[in-house]
């Protein structure tokens, strides 16, 4: 018998150990970026196929692990040729390197629904940390019995730590496009049920 009991032990420790898995809902999340343009005005944009997955201990996300993935040719400006330049080699090459990938090394609790994500971000073939300010709006339920959990997460990248090269100088000094890129992604995460 208390072999029994023990082997039961070990069994619930290895499923809580497993944690919970959530998936990316794509159709109520965003993925948007902007950056400077001559210097007077800023270009938004936003990506139209990503996915990604968060494992968790429970419903607390401190120190989640996240997966994320960007597939680069959807980028979408809401123009044709300065989406066609973005996919090509002078930023993103979208045919030699598809997609964009974010694994997570730490997420810490830094306020009541406020974290700070650390983790690895690969575009083209070089791979750097980046820490981002993650906002937790909280979880609830969709009615149609999915368990939901949404979160704001924004952060500032420098283009050209990964080899998005393009650079034209105006005439009265100022790149044409910015250096500086700016993410905010609205994600809500889905409890794949067990």
């Amino acid at each position: 018998m208390i072999k029994t009991f023990l082997a039961i032990a070990l069994m619930s420790a290895a499923m809580f150990a497993q944690g919970i898995s959530w998936k990316f809902d794509p159709s109520h999340s965003q993925v948007k970026f902007n950056v400077t343009h001559l210097v007077i005005s800023e270009v938004t944009g936003h990506f139209n196929k990503f996915d990604g997955t968060v494992k968790t201990i429970g419903n607390d996300f401190t120190d989640a692990q996240i997966e994320f993935t960007i597939e680069t040719s959807s980028i979408d400006t809401d123009n044709e040729k300065r989406d066609n330049h973005l996919r090509s080699d002078d930023f993103f090459n979208a045919e030699k390197y598809p997609k964009m990938k974010f694994v997570s090394k730490s997420m810490k609790k830094v306020g009541d629904n406020e974290y700070k994500l650390i983790g690895d971000l690969t575009i083209r073939d070089i791979t750097k940390q980046v820490e981002l300010d993650v906002e937790h709006g909280g979880i609830a339920s969709d009615g149609y019995g999915n368990t939901k959990a949404g979160f704001k997460i924004t952060g500032t990248i420098n283009r050209f730590d990964f080899n998005l090269k393009w650079n034209a100088l105006l005439e009265a000094g100022g790149a044409v496009v910015g250096s500086d890129v700016e993410m905010e992604c609205n994600i809500q995460l889905v409890k794949e049920s067990v």
